[in-house]
This record gives structure tokens, C-alpha cells and sequence, in this order.
């Protein structure tokens, strides 16, 4: 095992306030033999202090170009923005939520400064589950509810809707698209909100299970595009819950079926990381969460459970903490030899393209990451 620097910047994007790694991440990076570089008010967003990162080992400096510097390992929350760019080394190692299917500047850049990274998105177990995307997509999901019941406020321009409605006045209907991770949770916090809840997924399978677990609260459809537009319409609420791993969201809701809305309806496009699945939706902030199109309010922030840090950065750090221990322990190429999971989660490697979704998303050349690894 070799000795590696991990170095955690802190998070630049607006109103990002996760770090990560904790102080007790740190303990573990520490006791594995590594060196741990934090960017000196890090975890602050996150309610850890400085001082609780130098007290178990790592090593607190002012500022990001002094993590980059020193780091062999970079781990962050989200993805680097331009402002980080030049900080990279050539053939430094990134461990971080990646989203590359919707943004092909992110790829390029990793490609030409022969980064290699693991998206934490597109890491995956042999069951098919996503175990560091599942924590962020259960906040989101819950978020999305909350966000969609604010916004349908008068005080926000919505239509004034209160989402369970009172008794002799009708509860809003709220449509899920996608019977995932985040919607299942949307509808777990629609339904304890008292509102009218729909979940569209076309997986029987699936449907069946959210019946099973919900006792029939739901009304469970298998979607086509006629129905999809008869239920945006008739929707006060729409939730975009869908997703396909590493790859670029599909937009499922057209501007005409937004258009069909009644005024002051709200979106909420958890999707948007991965490019957003309304045909109307482009990615907001926290600092200006939304905008109206078609007479409707649409919540795409890019970054939801960024809102909620502590819970987030507790929740995601639990997940990565053991991929991040071999990651440093093997480096990125040792890891992904080794654990299928991270294996799959390979984004650039050697200046390579090896994730095939993102290929196709930006029409680049991808390579089979196991011709890499065996050559490396």
C-alpha cells in the first residue's frame, strides 16, 4: 500500500455548502496511512470546524490551490466548475459526483489534463444498485415535495394551492415521473402531506413493488405518451424523478404539456444534474431557484440536497467513505481493478473516455476501461 495525499476543497458551486469528507473520515484516511489536505473552512457549511479536522490528523491550509497542490487524490461533493480547472495536475485523480452525460466542457477538460476520475453516480454493485447516488437521491426526493408545496404558495406566485388541501377542499394532485430512489421518496413525503399522488414508471415490476409498500395510497400507471399528457395537465405538481445511469437524462414532458398546466403549477426537475427531463427545464440555483415558462414555475436547482448540508454531507459521506478508503489505499486504476463497483464507475482514464453513456451523450470515442487496466 502506498502512501497518498487526498486533498478535500472546499465545495465552490452556489449555496454548496456539503463538504466531502468528515473529521471522522479523516481518522479512517489516517489510520490507513495517508495524508489528509483540507481547505481551511471546508466543512464549515456542514457545521465542522477546522479545528475537529486538524485534531484527528489532517493538515488545514488556506486555500484551494494549496490543496490541489499537495493532493495526489482530489474528493469533493460536485463536479469541478471552470474556476477549478487550472488547479488540476495532469494525471491527478478525482473521486466526486461527475454528471459528464450533461456536460461535455467537464469531459473535454478531464480528457485534455489526462484526469482520472470515478463518478460517484455511476459507481454500482452487482445487485444494480447505485450505494453513493441512493443517499443524495433519498434528500432529493424528500426535498422536492417541500420545494414544490413553497412554491405553489401565493406569497411565491404559485397558484396558492395548499398541497393536502383542508377537509371540504380538494388536496393538489402530484404527479412523479419515475419510481426510482428520489421519487419513491417524493412520494413518501406527498402522501404523509396529504396530497393526490401519482407515480409513473414503465417497469411493472417496480410498480408493483411501490404497491406493495404503499397499500394502494398510490395510483401506479405504466406511461405512454398520451397518458403522460393528460396527467401533466391535470397535475398542480410534476416531479421529474426519472434517471438511466450515467447517462443523459430522456425528456419525457414536452413545452406543449407544460403549456397544458394551469397557471401557477409548479416542475421540479431532480433530473437536471443529468440535463433535465422537461423539454422547458435549465438548470437554477439555490440563490435564484426559479423561473417561470409557460405560465408554470419551474425548481431545477442543480445541487437540491446542497440546501439541507449537514443532513446531505452525513448521509454521503457514510455511503463514500469505503470506496474512498480503497480508492487511496490503490489508487483510481488499483481500485477499479480490484472492485467492480468502482470498476464501473470509471469516467476518464489515461486521457480516455471509458464510460459509454457519456460517450454517446457527446458523440466522443470511448475505450473499454478493462484494455486500460490490464495495460496499466
Amino acid at each position: 500500500m502506498s502512501t497518498l495525499v487526498v486533498g478535500v476543497p472546499s465545495e465552490i458551486k452556489d449555496n454548496e455548502k456539503r463538504v466531502a469528507l468528515t473529521p471522522d473520515g479523516v481518522v479512517e484516511l489516517v489510520h490507513d496511512g495517508h495524508q489528509v489536505v483540507v481547505q481551511s473552512g471546508a466543512g464549515v457549511g456542514s457545521r465542522f470546524a477546522d479545528e475537529e479536522y486538524a485534531a484527528v490528523g489532517a493538515t488545514v491550509v488556506p486555500t484551494a490551490d494549496e490543496v490541489f497542490d499537495a493532493a495526489d487524490l482530489i474528493v469533493k461533493v460536485k463536479e469541478p466548475v471552470p474556476a477549478e480547472y487550472d488547479r488540476f495536475r495532469p494525471g491527478q485523480q478525482l473521486f466526486t459526483y461527475l454528471h459528464l452525460a450533461a456536460d461535455r466542457g467537464l469531459t473535454e477538460f478531464l480528457l485534455e489534463r489526462r484526469i482520472d476520475s470515478i463518478a460517484y453516480e455511476t459507481v454500482q454493485t452487482a445487485d444494480r444498485k447505485l450505494p453513493l447516488l441512493t443517499p443524495m437521491s433519498e434528500v432529493a426526493g424528500r426535498m422536492a415535495v417541500q420545494a414544490a408545496a413553497h412554491h405553489l404558495e401565493s406569497p411565491a406566485g404559485g397558484a396558492g394551492i395548499l398541497l393536502g388541501g383542508v377537509p371540504g377542499t380538494p388536496a393538489a394532485k402530484v404527479l412523479i415521473i419515475g419510481g426510482g430512489v428520489s421519487g419513491t421518496e417524493a412520494a413518501k413525503i406527498a402522501l404523509g402531506m396529504r396530497a393526490i399522488v401519482r407515480v409513473l414508471d414503465t417497469n411493472p415490476s417496480r410498480l408493483a413493488y411501490l404497491s406493495d409498500i404503499f397499500g394502494g395510497r398510490l395510483d401506479l400507471v405504466t406511461p405512454n405518451r398520451a397518458r403522460t399528457a393528460d396527467y401533466v395537465a391535470e397535475a398542480d405538481v410534476v416531479i421529474g424523478a426519472v434517471l438511466v445511469p450515467g447517462a443523459k437524462a430522456p425528456t419525457l414532458v414536452s413545452r406543449d404539456m407544460v403549456a397544458a398546466m394551469r397557471p401557477g403549477s409548479v416542475v421540479v426537475d431532480i433530473a437536471i444534474d443529468q440535463g433535465g427531463c422537461f423539454e422547458t427545464s435549465r438548470p437554477t440555483t439555490h440563490s435564484d431557484p426559479t423561473y417561470v415558462e409557460e405560465g408554470v414555475i419551474h425548481y431545477c436547482v442543480a445541487n437540491i440536497p446542497g440546501a439541507v448540508a449537514r443532513t446531505s454531507t452525513l448521509a454521503l459521506t457514510s455511503a463514500t467513505l469505503p470506496y474512498l478508503v480503497r480508492v487511496a489505499r490503490h489508487g483510481v486504476t488499483g481500485a477499479a481493478r480490484t472492485d467492480p463497483a468502482l470498476r464501473l464507475g470509471l469516467s476518464t482514464l489515461d486521457g480516455h473516455l471509458v464510460n459509454q453513456p457519456v460517450a454517446e451523450a457527446h458523440e466522443l470515442p470511448s475505450t473499454d476501461p478493462a484494455e486500460l487496466l490490464a495495460a496499466r
